[in-house]
């Protein structure tokens, strides 16, 4: 199961919005097929080892990272071809948590004379697809927000200026978090004043290497993730660097403009009573719109308000050894706390230094 886990990881790049999944399958003790799914609308991980597995199938067992789809989909049910081919024994850590597979899967098997195993390495499991989980279950994505700040937790000089407080190597860091990631979120006050691309650097990552075996591997084409900006003012405007990389871009505002804008920019108007996005019901369209995995770049409001409203899973947060002083902006703008037990609670998770600056990530207790 450990090494299905680490097939599944493979896919970490490219299966969204369906879950990163790994198949071993196993015969007198010798792992005879293995696979895992690679991009959505390709070969789900099951069919992938079955293939390599061949006529060997049958009578063998299989290690699933997840609970095997039973319905038609942009591919056929993996329940009736590991069926078909024979497998006597199904072990997996968790069923699906889509409501429309969830136990009809293990119900298939059953029925057709298969064993199945259910809880082995469940939470290790659920790890790898902590977004998918999130997005099936509460219908919205799992929000990671980043901060790089001074060790006076500042993030920005009076003037506005935040480049550069981290380092190069905090940058690059940076950089492989949004390649897991379906979104980026920001605002329009944050492209306003750094003029930001918010894109995966092409000469950095594309046609990245990835390991499969010993001294084996593969090269995946890595796709840009969808770059959001909350404008309820209409303040952004064709001009700036976000535009010039054509893929998609999502403005969320209050109403449309008349600017004429190219074909990769969508606007999407959410109404609101209170002139205000309300980043509650935000999150419920990203849900439906399959974001499994959100990255939040953005200044101080969102970030304070996405933690008053409880919607932050994790905060990625670089710390630069440097102080700017009690005049810069602070990482967050949140109402006054009256008492230290009313204060935001949070766990290190990991704590780890990325070149000279400090990345600590840590999960609030809500």
């Amino acid at each position: 199961m450990n090494h299905a886990i680490k097939l599944a990881c493979l896919g970490k790049y490219t299966t969204s919005p369906n879950p990163n999944v790994g198949c071993v399958i196993v015969k007198n003790n010798n792992i005879v097929g293995e696979g895992w799914h690679v991009k959505a609308g390709s070969n789900h991980a099951e069919i992938n080892a079955l293939k390599m597995a061949g006529y060997k199938s049958n009578g063998a067992t299989a290690y699933i990272t997840m609970e095997p789809c039973n319905h038609y989909g942009k591919t056929p049910p993996c329940c009736k071809e590991l069926i078909k081919a024979g497998i006597k024994k199904v072990i997996i850590p968790t069923l699906d948590p889509n409501p429309k597979i969830s136990g009809r899967g293990i119900l298939e098997l059953k029925k057709n004379g298969v064993i199945v195993e259910t809880g082995l390495l469940e939470e290790k499991a659920k790890k790898i697809n902590k977004g998918f989980f999130k997005r099936m279950k509460k219908g919205m994505p799992f929000v990671q927000l980043k901060l790089a700040t001074s060790i006076d937790g500042k993030t920005a000089l009076a003037n506005g200026k935040s480049k550069w407080i981290t380092s190069v190597t905090s940058r690059n860091d940076v950089q492989n978090f949004r390649m897991l990631n379906d979104a980026i979120l920001s605002t329009s006050k944050t492209i306003l004043s750094d003029n930001s691309k918010l894109v995966i650097k092409k000469e950095k990552f594309s046609n990245k290497k990835i390991l499969i075996s010993t001294n084996k591997h593969i090269k995946i084409n890595i796709p840009q993730p969808l770059r959001i900006i909350i404008d309820s003012k209409n303040r952004i405007t064709p001009m700036y660097n976000l535009f010039n990389y054509k893929s998609e871009i999502w403005l969320i505002r209050l109403k449309k403009d008349n600017n004429i804008w190219p074909k990769h920019v969508k606007q999407i108007i959410l109404n609101s009573n209170n002139k205000i996005i309300d980043l509650v019901k935000l999150m419920y369209m990203f849900g439906k719109t399959n974001i499994n995995n959100l990255w939040v770049e953005s200044g101080a409001l969102l970030a304070g308000s996405l933690i008053k409203l409880k919607l932050v899973d994790e905060l990625i947060l670089y710390v630069a050894p440097k102080i700017l002083g009690n005049l810069s902006k602070s990482s967050f703008i949140i109402p006054e706390i009256r008492t230290i037990s009313e204060g935001y609670k949070f766990k290190f998770d990991n704590v780890k230094y990325i070149g000279s600056d400090l990345r600590m990530i840590l999960t609030p207790k809500y």
